[in-house]
């Protein structure tokens, strides 16, 4: 496998031209915390006190949204972010979204998803599932969804700058490193192996 270049160090690089653009493509790591936790409290009372969904409807929907975030993030990961496109403008694109981070592992700026590209795209997952649930089911789903995306980002970032001693934590943080050490075109859950194990892209850490 070709060797990819990989910085150890903490710097950000720069991305683009203009400032604004710049700054929109930089977050600390909390933000995505005061922008979505208010609005999963929000979808979970619609839930259970304006649609009047049963607690043990909610809790079956926000499973189900759990799971389904699980996926989602493993499919956006390998299938999106790693496509490799040929085009010189789609290279580019591709190094704005994820390139970077694999050039740059350790940028504490570009660790979780910027609001510039997180409301967007969690705006047009609300409006597809809107289209198989309604009311009470969808919003307990997307509560759930956002949960799991949450524990991705800032699990995401912990990742890379935190030091464990719990085992589900020190062997979440292998298989991360792994991925970026290693071989990049296997380990693309973050916050679970679970689907790693499941389309065989997992590592063999013996």
């Amino acid at each position: 496998m070709k060797k990819q270049f990989v910085s150890n160090s903490q710097e950000s690089v720069r991305m683009f031209k203009y400032d604004w653009m710049e700054a929109l493509s930089k977050v600390h790591y909390t933000v995505p915390l005061y922008i979505y936790i208010p609005v999963i409290l929000f979808l979970s009372w619609q839930a259970l006190f304006v649609a009047q969904l049963s607690q043990l409807g909610f809790l079956g929907y926000a499973a189900l949204g759990l799971f389904i975030w699980t996926l989602t993030e493993y499919v956006l990961h390998r299938f999106v972010f790693h496509f490799v496109p040929k085009a010189k403008w789609a290279l580019r694109l591709h190094f704005i979204f994820h390139g970077v981070h694999h050039d740059y592992p350790n940028d504490a700026k570009r660790l979780v998803m910027p609001p510039s590209a997180s409301i967007p795209m969690a705006t047009i997952l609300y409006l597809l599932f809107s289209l198989v649930l309604s009311g009470g089911p969808l919003y307990a789903f997307f509560a759930a969804f956002l949960t799991g995306y949450l524990f991705y980002d800032i699990s995401h970032y912990a990742l890379h700058h935190f030091n464990f001693k719990g085992a589900f934590w020190k062997k979440l943080k292998k298989h991360h490193m792994l991925h970026h050490y290693a071989d990049a075109s296997k380990g693309y859950g973050v916050s679970s192996s679970l689907w790693d194990k499941i389309f065989r892209s997992d590592f063999d850490k013996k």
